[in-house]
This record gives C-alpha cells, sequence and structure tokens, in this order.
C-alpha cells in the first residue's frame, strides 16, 4: 500500500544522506512493528546512544500498538468492539483524544475516512479468486452497521460506545501514522536533533541532516517506482501514502483497487496512488486514505481547503495532480 515515497532510508536509496561531520552521526535500524515495516533513523553523537534512542522509540510504539489493536483481546480498542451495542466503555484521555480526532476527519471528509469501516463484511477478496462482483443487495448489506455517526462519545466520562451490534473500529487508516508522531514526540523532547520514523510510507521528520541539510522525500516515477520524477524537501514535517500497486482485481478492463469506499462498499478507481503532506503523520494517514476514496477532484479541491496540507496525486493514466502549494523540483 506505501509505494510511491522512498526516504533516503529506504532499502532503494533514493535519497543522500550526505557526507557526515566529526561530531555526529546518522544511525538506522529497520524492524517489524504493528504488523509492518518500520524504519528509525536518529542524528546522534555516536551509534551506542543513537541505538538507545532508537530502542526507546520501539518501546512507544509497541505501547501504543498495545492500546490501538483491535486483535489484541487486553486492547482498550477490543474493549469497545465486545461491548458494541451493550453499553458505553471508559478509555484513557490518549485514546479518546484518538476517537475524537478520527471523527472530525470523517466529518471533514463526509465519511470517506471512518474508522468504523472494520465493521463490513469482508465480500471483495484481492487475491487472485474473485471471478464475479458481488451483487448490490450483498455490497449493500456489507457496510450496514458502517458509520462514525453511531460511535457515540461522552466527553464527561470519557466513555466511547458503538450504537449497533456487531460494530467494530479500527485504526489501520490512522494508527502508524499517530504512532510515528508519537515516537517523534518522545524522540526531540529527549534531546534528538533529527530523524526520521518511517512507519512503511507513513513518515515524519524533525531536524535536519548532519550536515544540516534538509530531508529530502523523492516522489517515485509512477511507471517505474525505482527512478524518481521529483524531490520535496521537508522540515519538522510528515507525509503518507496510498496506492494500489499491489493489491487490486481486474473487471471487465476496469481496475478495482483494494481501498473500499466505506460509504458504498464499493472498492476505488481512477487513482494510482496518493501522497499528503503535513505537520502530523497521523493527519496524513488518515487523509491519504480519503483523498484516494473521494478521487483526485474533490480531493484536491478538498486539500486545498485545509491549511498546512498538501497532495500529489497519481491517476489511473499516471498522470499527476498537485495541489496549490506543490512545487516540484526534479534536481535533487
Amino acid at each position: 500500500m506505501r509505494m510511491l515515497l522512498v526516504l533516503c532510508c529506504s532499502l532503494s536509496c533514493l535519497l543522500s544522506m550526505g557526507q557526515l561531520d566529526r561530531k555526529d552521526i546518522t544511525v538506522k535500524k529497520t524492524m517489524k512493528l504493528m504488523g509492518t515495516r518500520f524504519e528509525i533513523t536518529v542524528v546522534a553523537p555516536n551509534e551506542e546512544i543513537g541505538y538507545l534512542d532508537i530502542d526507546e522509540a520501539v518501546s512507544e510504539i509497541e505501547r501504543i500498538e498495545k492500546m490501538i489493536s483491535s486483535w489484541d483481546e487486553a486492547s482498550e480498542t477490543s474493549r469497545i468492539n465486545e461491548n458494541a451495542g451493550i453499553q458505553p466503555v471508559k478509555v484513557s484521555p490518549e485514546l479518546y483524544g484518538l476517537i475524537e480526532r478520527s471523527k472530525k476527519i470523517s466529518e471533514i471528509t463526509d465519511g470517506a475516512f471512518d474508522i468504523s469501516y472494520a465493521s463490513m463484511d469482508k465480500i471483495w477478496r484481492f487475491d487472485g479468486t474473485m471471478d464475479t462482483i458481488p451483487s448490490e443487495m450483498e455490497i449493500k448489506n456489507s457496510i450496514a452497521k458502517i458509520g462514525y455517526q453511531k460511535i457515540i462519545l461522552d466527553p464527561s466520562e470519557q466513555t466511547v460506545f458503538l450504537k449497533e451490534p456487531g460494530m467494530r473500529i479500527s485504526f489501520g487508516a490512522i494508527g502508524k501514522g499517530y504512532a510515528a508522531d508519537r515516537a517523534k514526540e518522545l524522540l526531540s523532547s529527549k534531546g534528538v536533533k533529527g530523524g526520521i520514523i518511517n512507519a512503511s510510507g507513513d513518515l515524519t521528520t524533525w531536524g535536519t541532516k548532519v550536515t544540516g541539510e534538509k530531508w529530502l522525500v523523492g516522489i517515485a516515477n509512477p511507471l517505474s517506482k525505482e527512478k524518481v520524477f521529483s524531490w520535496l524537501p521537508i522540515v519538522e514535517s510528515s507525509v503518507a501514502t496510498s496506492g494500489n500497486y499491489e493489491k487490486f482485481i481486474m473487471f471487465k478492463g476496469k481496475k478495482y483497487s483494494h481501498i473500499i469506499d466505506p460509504r458504498t462498499g464499493y472498492p476505488t478507481t481512477g487513482i494510482n496512488s496518493v501522497s499528503i503532506f503535513a505537520k502530523q503523520a497521523e493527519l496524513c494517514d488518515a487523509l491519504a486514505t480519503a483523498v484516494f476514496i473521494m478521487g483526485k477532484d474533490s480531493g484536491i479541491h478538498m486539500i486545498n481547503q485545509i491549511d498546512g496540507v498538501e497532495a500529489v496525486v497519481v491517476d489511473s493514466d499516471n498522470k499527476i495532480h498537485k495541489s496549490s502549494g506543490i512545487i516540484f523540483d526534479t534536481n535533487p
């Protein structure tokens, strides 16, 4: 899903780090967290301190996963899901805030982003085994329990209640971005001068490279992911990409993405990838999914109304579209 953005810390090495100075070095570690590939890069006085900093970031990400995982039966999120249609569940201020912000993004995107999408019946398969499209009734029934309006929040009691039995919430479209933000905040508060948290394409940066230069993001050519058609400098900023390079199905010559519109139950069409740039990775993560679902025209129009947020959209014809604040630079 995360195929468009290539950072200096990625295996393809599309970003040059530059020469290190004599004081600080760059330390990098790759591991599997939250079911996906995380790559953490920090600027540190030496290798030992760098790895200690990275270990602290990993602990923070693991803490967040225990809170938001819908697969962990002991998580707060699982308790909310288990009590759907039964009773409100008191949660931590941190999780309450994440759900509250998620609902606000749902309102802004008219439901294109919706954490209750986890309530959807799995009637679409993207493993090559589908030979017919589900019926209209099957699709309609599959989304019957979805609806961010049915997530009831009580700010005074700090409770979350899913109105209908069988409803579920999941943070698959915002959780990795949130974890990247929190890991960055932790390292920054401890005096780590700069770095990148890359959660399989949901990434956030702070500070600069050891040379004092800005971190650069390479936007890959949609016809060849190993070639960069533009470089964008990012400072104290984040980026996230949604794409259908790997998971999709073809019916009658039409390409259907694995990203399904929670409002209609149909897979999205017309877009190959969406990259969102903003201050917080959490917001980038959520809006990348939303714009993919909304389509290039409605999606970019929405992005142009939000201060501090930009988008690059590659449509199904591999044509590039961008929001008003994006300026391409083909010379890294």
